[in-house]
């Protein structure tokens, strides 16, 4: 088990969009959430749907000045839902919503993978590892103003993550369909992507790797506008 004393787990665009917000990121990274936020509009109308409703439950939540954990699963919290914490606690950050705590998890643990952390860092952030191993630990850097998300694959029942009080954001239909019961979770959404795992050593690999980390990017954005 991995546990760091005294954390948690928790830059152009010429004519500024009117979502645009004043908590400065690291300066590639403000740039590319800039990007991505001029990409609203791609995302489909049933997708916005779904964000909406997690959007609704962040606004209850915020409304009632209560903290909102969100814990992001895969089944080997190595990729999806390691991009999806992260990306889901840079927007909160972006768009000044107060209280926000994203953590991820899976039904087993494996390794944050090494090509999802290459994927991150093209965007921007900075990136440290701060144990080694075959479960490395990493803090990611997003902004001077927070402090880092640390990183590791982690089983979602971890003593890091809540054990109550949570929502429960599936980022792939294995981990929906085998793990049908998430004890502690008051909420639980579907907010499936597609796995760039399938591209691994193949051509295709660092492009997969690349338009999914955008997507969640964009999303994760996007949601978290409508709070």
């Amino acid at each position: 088990m991995h546990m760091i004393p005294g954390l948690t787990s928790i830059g152009i665009i010429k004519k500024k969009h009117p979502l645009m917000s004043n908590k400065a990121l690291n300066q590639r990274l403000q740039q590319y959430a800039e990007e991505r936020i001029a990409e609203f509009e791609t995302i489909g109308e049933e997708r916005k749907k779904h964000l909406h409703t997690v959007a609704k439950y962040v606004r209850a939540r915020s409304s009632h000045e209560q903290k909102t954990k969100l814990v992001f699963i895969c089944t080997h919290n190595s990729r999806r839902s390691h991009i999806s914490q992260i990306w889901a606690q840079i927007a909160a950050h972006y768009f000044g919503a107060k209280g926000v705590e994203t953590y991820s998890g899976g039904t087993e643990a494996t390794a944050f993978h090494p090509n999802a952390v290459r994927a991150l860092r093209e965007t921007g952030m900075q990136i440290e590892k701060i144990a080694e191993g075959t479960n490395p630990v990493y803090h990611c850097y997003y902004s001077n103003d927070a402090p880092p998300v640390q990183a590791f694959s982690k089983v979602f029942d971890a003593p890091e993550n809540p054990a109550s009080g949570f929502a429960a954001i599936m980022t792939c239909t294995h981990a929906d369909e085998n793990c049908p019961f998430v004890p502690g979770a008051e909420r639980r959404f579907l907010l499936s992507y597609d796995d760039p795992k399938d591209f691994d050593q193949t051509p295709g690999e660092e492009r997969a790797y690349r338009e999914r980390t955008r997507q969640i990017a964009c999303e994760m954005l996007y949601l978290f506008s409508k709070i």
